[in-house]
């Protein structure tokens, strides 16, 4: 069960971090909840928190699927 957390803790990193990056790269000006950073540190760290969401999602995925809990 404490996979199936970590697998929707994940897929919510992964659309809050996009959804961030995206407004980020359409109007530059636009930072959200970064909005204390400079461009470029708004722009790695939304892409750091993506790669982190996408690395848990599918590390707790595989681990939930190995023990039956998801298909």
């Amino acid at each position: 069960m404490k996979f199936v957390v970590l697998l929707i803790a994940g897929v919510a990193l992964v659309v809050f971090s996009g959804q961030g990056l995206i407004r980020l790269l359409v109007d530059h000006d636009n930072r959200g909840v970064l909005g204390g950073l400079p461009f470029a540190g708004a722009l790695c760290a939304y892409v750091a928190a993506l790669a982190v969401g996408t690395l848990l999602a599918g590390w707790a995925k595989g681990r939930a699927k190995a023990l039956g809990h998801v298909k």
